[in-house]
């Protein structure tokens, strides 16, 4: 009987072992990238000097920024990461992803508008502390130690109203001409709207995949704390920019 059951158990510790080592490393891998792009959604020097150089209304420059921008922005990725993680149903993906878009769209508009800026390195490090929240909110943390959940709802559209205020520092940083203001913010607005669908396509057909196999049920905390580190990462990498420089 012993030898019976001695290969399967060995292969299967083999596997586990395997598999703990993968995901241990997709953690290092993970944290590595967000240590080394922290800042890699910031206005380029190229972009930069290209927008002051225009005027008038320029839409697709535009429209080409504001998915450039979301595409890049590891930070927003996460937080969307972390919002559909446990997400199934398409209607409530959609509304969850519409309330993002909602709250970012009405800060950055306004802010850049009304030339409401804030520190970047402060408004990334909350950014930072909502992917932090996501990932704790996923985990169950807030049940366990408040006795009740949040409204996941609520703090969806007001984290999103703090990335939008990312989005408008990043904006006010390219110090764009008055003229065609408005069109253009609509078009980079447009633009981060298509990169978040875009980068949604990808995270949705690779959780699709995940979700088929027995390992996301195993994983699911381990890939949680992974982005709950990578959000404290972030937030450690902001503040240490906002106090040296």
């Amino acid at each position: 009987m012993t030898r019976t059951f001695a290969m399967p158990l060995t292969q299967q510790w083999i596997g586990d072992a395997l598999r703990s080592r993968w995901l241990a490393f997709i953690c290092i891998l993970l944290l590595s990238l967000i240590a080394s792009s922290a800042f890699a959604h910031a206005v380029t020097a190229g972009d930069k000097g290209y927008i002051q150089e225009i005027s008038g209304v320029n839409l697709l420059p535009f429209m080409y920024l504001g998915a450039k921008h979301m595409m890049t922005g590891y930070d927003h990725l996460l937080f969307l990461f972390g919002v559909i993680f446990f997400l199934y149903r398409p209607s409530h993906i959609g509304i969850y992803v519409s309330l993002f878009a909602l709250g970012h769209s009405t800060t950055m508009i306004l802010g850049v508008y009304f030339n409401v800026g804030i520190n970047s390195y402060l408004i990334d490090a909350i950014i930072g502390l909502s992917v932090v929240y996501k990932a704790l909110d996923n985990l169950g943390a807030f049940q366990r130690w408040l006795g009740f959940q949040p409204n996941t709802r609520i703090a969806t559209l007001v984290f999103g109203l703090f990335h939008g205020f990312g989005l408008a520092t990043k904006i006010l940083e390219y110090e764009i001409s008055p003229t065609g203001l408005v069109p253009n913010l609509l078009a980079f607005n447009v633009g981060v709207e298509i990169g978040q669908l875009l980068a949604l396509a990808v995270i949705l057909i690779g959780m699709s995949y995940w979700r088929r196999t027995a390992s996301f049920v195993r994983n699911a905390y381990t890939a949680n704390v992974a982005m709950m580190s990578a959000g404290f990462v972030l937030v450690g990498l902001q503040l240490t920019g906002y106090f040296v420089a």
